[in-house]
């Protein structure tokens, strides 16, 4: 995997130093300590788009800056906005010509947005159109930030809920991963709590147990899809290097050390996934860990056969899980008029460039 584009560049990535780092690098310039604090209240606080913009900051400081440091800032390429429900995707340009999207989704408990982790993805989830053109790289945690930063400034509208749920695997980008989730939760930027910050898996467990370590009170989602080992191997190539045994014994690990109960993603794929005998196998799986189950009808696309499950059987199968005393809900289908479900704008601008040659 290529590296985050801030490692990438000579130049410090300023966006993806927390408050600590920012202090050092204003100490290293000469500059008085309160600088830092000027800066960081600049790009975490006000949302600036440059240096320029940071206008009680000297004109010699920022010419500093501009020489040594990268400052990570998306464009806008494409906001679509749902006439169904309000939700909103976005597909922004990276500064080294990648493009990546996010959503903004309006719910009664607040704004909740979902970013995306990596350009790209390598896990090869059979239904997901995230994976598709395999991965480019990881994104770095300025990448991962700027996305919810340019939502609220497009938007007008303050973030509370973050989802790392979009394009990548973000345990296959853990570094980047973990500190933009303390830039996130950090008191002096947007200070999101992390109880309201999921972070989604296919189930990669030595890093489902590092982050556990972390003893942080984010939510782990891990991406189930499947009531047994076959048939989660169908689904998803990622059960060829663990077993669901060894999965499932990293999310009752995360819930030690934590205290955090285990969401569970479910894909209901028509006629493959969602049999009442796959239900009974799911309960049995999962019946003994504190977690709550997502039932997700899956959005068709075109490149694979899958159909999403009839109502009455998505029905059937939270109704029998919730006999198990299984807490179950299936979430709403969100922006499905402007391609909603993961990758599907991102593929379709590809496709589309790709054609223009």
């Amino acid at each position: 995997m290529k590296e985050a584009y801030g490692r990438m560049s000579e130049k410090t990535d300023i966006k993806s130093l927390d408050y600590t780092q920012v202090q050092a690098l204003i100490e290293s310039l000469g500059e008085k300590p309160f600088r830092a604090r000027q800066l960081y209240q600049w790009m975490h606080g006000k949302l600036a788009g440059s240096f320029d913009e940071m206008t009680d900051l000297p004109v010699r400081l920022r010419e500093t800056l501009k020489q040594t440091c990268h400052y990570t800032s998306h464009t806008l390429v494409e906001r679509l906005i749902s006439g169904i429900d309000g939700t909103e995707k976005y597909l922004f340009g990276l500064q080294d010509g990648n493009v990546i999207e996010s959503v903004l989704m309006r719910y009664h408990h607040g704004n909740s947005v979902c970013i995306s982790s990596q350009v790209g993805c390598r896990m090869g989830c059979r239904f997901c159109a995230s994976t598709l053109g395999g991965l480019t790289r990881g994104l770095s945690a300025s990448e991962m930030l700027d996305q919810i930063y340019q939502i609220q400034k497009i938007s007008g509208e303050r973030v509370s809920n973050v989802v790392v749920m979009g394009t990548g695997e973000p345990l296959d980008n853990y570094e980047n991963l973990l500190q933009f989730l303390r830039l996130l939760t950090d008191e002096h930027g947007l200070h999101i709590s992390q109880r309201n910050v999921t972070v989604s898996t296919c189930g990669i467990v030595e890093a489902m147990r590092r982050l556990a370590d972390e003893h942080l009170q984010i939510t782990l989602a891990l991406s189930l899809h499947a009531s047994s080992q076959e048939k989660r191997k169908e689904l998803m190539p990622i059960a060829y290097r663990y077993a669901l045994g060894e999965v499932l014994d990293a999310c009752r690990y995360y819930f030690a050390q934590t205290g955090r109960r285990i969401t569970f993603e479910y894909s209901l794929v028509g006629g493959v996934n969602d049999t009442r005998e796959d239900a009974h196998a799911l309960a049995n799986l999962i019946g003994d860990l504190n977690c709550h189950v997502n039932l997700i009808p899956v959005n068709p696309i075109r490149e694979r056969s899958y159909v999403q499950s009839d109502r009455a059987v998505i029905e059937a199968f939270k109704n029998l899980l919730e006999k198990y005393r299984i807490n179950v809900t299936i979430r709403r289908e969100m922006g499905r008029d402007i391609n909603g479900a993961c990758g599907q704008l991102r593929k379709s601008y590809m496709d589309e460039k790709e054609k223009k040659g």
